[in-house]
């Protein structure tokens, strides 16, 4: 609901930008006197528009290499944690025994360290596609983008939460004792289910809701940039 929100106030801040700058719609209506089917007419935004798909795919396309971004840099992420444990057990002789604290600081280092390095080129894209789309495409462009995130973001959201939630709570059925319990040929195929579960539910499906509003915002600050700068 936010995103159409965010989606309406685009178009209404493309008009503000019109106005401010005493031009009309491109069919010749007084911006402050447009309806919104006017809008739609004016910029030709339908399907049968070329430049409107192609922000269409661009905005679906958006949705899967973000949730590709996440998903690689929570296994990178989890990957020096694992090796910062090993060395602790190498080095911190008695953890196991419980006879030694381990260093719990520099996990939570490498941990915190880990999300913010790697969400830097996720946020870039968020943040340089729109700009990029308005520049190139157009006002149509753009309103294809936001409608291909919102439309494939949220289904691809909901995926991501039902089958990271699945994945998890398959493994503790089975530790409950189902299937063979602890130990079995199951139980380790829950696991390798889980690692990728995991950041199915927690990472990239609730950044999803990150990704669409961030380029619906992107948009709207750049509306005028898109109005006054646009090569189609």
């Amino acid at each position: 609901m936010t995103a159409l929100a965010l989606l309406a106030s685009y178009v209404e801040e493309i008009k503000i930008a019109l106005i401010r700058t005493g031009e009309a719609l491109p069919n010749g209506i007084e911006a402050a006197k447009a309806t919104l089917v006017d809008f739609m007419d004016a910029y030709n935004v339908n399907l049968m528009n070329p430049i409107v798909l192609v922000g269409i795919f661009i905005g679906s396309m958006m949705a899967f290499l973000f949730c590709g971004l996440t998903m690689n840099a929570v296994g990178r992420a989890a990957q020096k944690m694992v090796e910062e444990v090993r060395r602790q057990f190498q080095t911190i002789k008695g953890i196991l025994e419980g006879k030694a604290d381990p260093d719990y600081a520099r996990c939570v280092e490498i941990s915190t360290k880990g999300a913010q390095h790697e969400m830097l080129l996720p946020s870039i894209l968020a943040i340089v596609v729109p700009i990029l789309t308005g520049l190139i495409l157009g006002v149509a462009g753009v309103l294809g983008l936001l409608i291909g995130g919102l439309a494939t973001g949220f289904v691809l959201a909901v995926f991501m939460a039902n089958a990271g939630g699945a994945w998890d709570n398959a493994k503790k059925y089975v530790e409950e004792g189902h299937f063979g319990g602890k130990g079995s040929d199951c139980h380790k195929a829950t696991v390798v289910g889980d690692t990728v579960g995991d950041p199915f539910k927690d990472t990239s499906g609730p950044s999803l809701n990150i990704l669409i509003k961030l380029m619906s915002m992107v948009s709207i600050v750049m509306a005028g940039l898109t109005v006054a700068y646009h090569l189609l």
